[in-house]
């Protein structure tokens, strides 16, 4: 993994002062057991299936990747020239852990996996991506997920 020490100090700098959204109200809801749950995955890692388009510059969609997956059909297509790939090379877990959360469905830790999981590209600003996130968010609701692991990469 890069460090941010590793960058040049104009990078190191522009990289600091970016900026993150704030939001006007926190809606509280109080969910369910982890253990009584159906859990969705959603990463910012850039992943797609093999036959799925690449992600582009600046793109707000996000890639659909069912839970039966392997991970050697999975590409990730970040785009950042300054995102370090080895853990994703090593070990899809690192930015996409869906072989534990597999592995805590079946130990009976959580309820269920959703049938799709979803990857976004991480190198486009988070208020870019709103439209694409609320029709998600109605996807995941019609699907009954409970809850979702945010993985940003």
């Amino acid at each position: 993994m890069v460090r941010l020490s590793q960058y040049e100090e104009s990078e190191r700098e522009h990289l600091l002062k970016l900026p993150c959204p704030t939001y006007t109200s926190s809606p509280y809801v109080a969910g369910l057991k982890v253990s009584q749950s159906r859990i969705a995955l959603i990463s910012t890692a850039g992943l797609h299936r093999r036959a799925d388009r690449p992600f582009g510059v600046g793109e707000t969609g996000y890639r659909l990747i069912p839970k039966d997956v392997e991970a050697k059909d999975l590409v990730m297509s970040h785009i950042s020239t300054n995102f370090d790939r080895t853990g994703f090379q090593m070990d899809l877990n690192m930015v996409f852990p869906l072989d534990r959360l597999r592995e805590l469905e079946q130990q009976g830790f959580i309820g269920s996996l959703s049938e799709f999981h979803y990857s976004f590209m991480g190198a486009t600003p988070p208020e870019q991506m709103e439209q694409e996130a609320l029709q998600l968010a109605a996807i995941l609701k019609k699907d009954q997920v409970d809850a979702v692991l945010l993985v940003p990469v």
